[in-house]
């Protein structure tokens, strides 16, 4: 089930109030990379490319775009005040040392206990996984940005993936075109519901039985 423009820009903006001052943030490629559009010019961040960029800025006015810049996805980006380049070795040690404070992607399937599977589909030609095992692991938090269900209307939010795994247990915060839900020890929290659904849409188009926060509200 594909989303409108509309749906993919209200995802990234709850995303980007995910951001604080000071972050190092890696964007993964799709709607991850609206993230950097909504994040106030006055909240210093850091957007790390796994392709060698630390310091990108938001989206290129169309027609303004930079053809040596682009980022892990090959799509254009800016740079902004600060921002530097190297090459993909320095880029996976950052990941590998642990100095990501948050990474956003995308995601096939996630578990109520957080595991991630994002990179394949068995018999089908999909992308590669990228630097996706090291984000997961690495990274202090991490954010999937995905569709409630698949284009057959499947729940993405299971009880167990059946997908292979990209890394288990790493998912902290899911947000999709319906809800905003949050992976504990205790189970999986429903955070916030955005209208038009409610919380039993919400709950019909989930696999595992939700934790409902206080403050959300709806039937």
């Amino acid at each position: 089930m594909g989303m409108g423009k509309e749906i993919r820009h209200q995802m990234a903006r709850r995303a980007a109030r995910e951001i604080h001052a000071g972050m190092v943030v890696n964007l993964g490629i799709g709607i991850p990379t609206l993230v950097a559009d909504y994040v106030p010019d006055t909240t210093p961040v850091m957007f790390h490319a796994e392709n060698g960029v630390l310091g990108t800025g938001p989206s290129p006015v169309q027609g303004q775009e930079n053809p040596f810049l682009c980022n892990a996805g090959g799509f254009p980006i800016t740079a902004s005040k600060g921002a530097s380049y190297f090459d993909s070795a320095a880029a996976f040690a950052i990941i590998r040392r642990g100095k990501l404070d948050m990474t956003i992607m995308g995601a096939l399937q996630v578990s109520e206990n957080g595991d991630l599977a994002n990179w394949i589909v068995p018999g089908k030609r999909v992308p590669g996984m990228g630097g996706a095992i090291e984000l997961a692991e690495k990274a202090g938090k991490v954010i999937i940005l995905m569709n409630h269900v698949d284009k057959e209307g499947n729940p993405k939010i299971l009880k167990k993936c059946t997908l292979p795994l990209t890394a288990a247990g790493c998912v902290n915060l899911i947000i999709t075109d319906m809800a905003v839900l949050e992976v504990k020890t205790e189970g999986l929290f429903l955070k916030e519901v955005f209208p038009p659904y409610t919380i039993r849409d919400v709950q019909e188009r989930t696999e595992p039985k939700l934790v409902l926060e206080d403050a959300v509200s709806g039937t």
